[in-house]
């Protein structure tokens, strides 16, 4: 048998064979230990790749609703700021008179707004989205009221007499408690429903009938009609009724109307008698008639949508 030689590397061949075998050499030391290092290092990456893809999934998840929800609030606030400008219009040009322009607004802000609220998602950042629109028009109030910019067009449209600094009192109380109502119940709750309906509804076409037909005063209010009471518990009940109905049609709400319909009358009969007070010199009726309306509703109804 031939000599085997050896080789730079650890192999050994032979050279007289034709067939000259290459016997492998075993793994050193350092190979041994660099393939657990290896190893251990493909699983850390993998480790710290899952929480980021993760992170990533749930980002592009979210963002559906973000754009949802800047939609919904730009959409909101362009229609907020154009029912304004439309009775401002009216009003300048006098195709309708200033007092009913002015409770028209307060009709119709809180119902389309309360009606809105289903073009937010269901994220729980909605209801903050939701909450820019009475903001701005908080900041922009309070802008006109304290002259720093004018707009007569706007105050001849939503004051009574038509003074600028009536932006700070009846129509900055309106938007604060729309703020606080979207912020406080949102629309899963009766509570915060009711209480805008009677606001914006009851409280809006009370002022309508009672200006027209109020000739028969309140015994205990000379500035107040039974007309205007009527109207006010009848509206305030209706239009509280037709948004539950509208919001548990949805699935926000669930009502058992057998058992919803006399605590609504009871909260609309509580509205009304808060709003015949005759304390308007005191507190405005937006803020009396609401903040009664949650009382009474969270009594009633309870702090849980039913």
């Amino acid at each position: 048998m031939a000599a085997a030689v050896a080789r730079p590397g650890g192999a050994l061949a032979f050279p007289s064979s034709p067939t000259s075998l290459l016997l492998s050499r075993s793994r050193s030391a350092p190979d041994l230990a660099s393939a657990p290092t290896r190893t251990g290092r493909r699983r850390r990456w993998l480790v710290a790749g899952v929480p980021a893809v993760a992170g990533a999934l749930a980002a592009s998840a979210q963002t559906p609703m973000l754009l949802r929800d800047g939609g919904a609030t730009l959409l909101v606030t362009a229609g907020a700021y154009s029912l304004v400008r439309a009775f401002d219009a009216l009003t300048e040009r006098r195709l309708i008179e200033q007092n009913l322009s002015r409770k028209i607004v307060h009709v119709l802000s809180g119902v389309l707004f309360m009606s809105s609220w289903p073009l937010f998602s269901n994220s729980t950042e909605a209801r903050f989205f939701a909450a820019v629109v009475p903001f701005l028009n908080c900041v922009r109030l309070l802008t006109y009221g304290l002259g720093f910019f004018s707009d007569e067009a706007l105050v001849k449209s939503v004051t009574r007499e038509g003074k600028r600094e009536e932006l700070l009192r009846g129509p900055l109380y309106y938007v604060i408690v729309l703020l606080i109502i979207v912020l406080v119940f949102w629309r899963d709750s009766p509570i915060g429903i009711v209480s805008l309906s009677m606001m914006s509804g009851g409280d809006g076409f009370a002022d309508i009938v009672g200006r027209r037909f109020g000739s028969l005063k309140l015994p205990f209010n000379n500035k107040k009609s039974w007309a205007g009471s009527v109207a006010m518990f009848i509206s305030g009940s209706l239009l509280s009724a037709l948004m539950l109905f509208y919001f548990s049609w949805l699935g926000y709400i669930q009502v058992s109307w057998d058992q919803e319909l006399g605590k609504l009358v009871l909260v609309a009969l509580a509205a009304t008698v808060v709003e015949c007070i005759p304390v308007t010199d005191v507190v405005d009726d937006n803020i009396s008639v609401p903040f009664a309306t949650m009382f009474v509703a969270f009594l009633l109804f309870g702090n849980a949508a039913t």
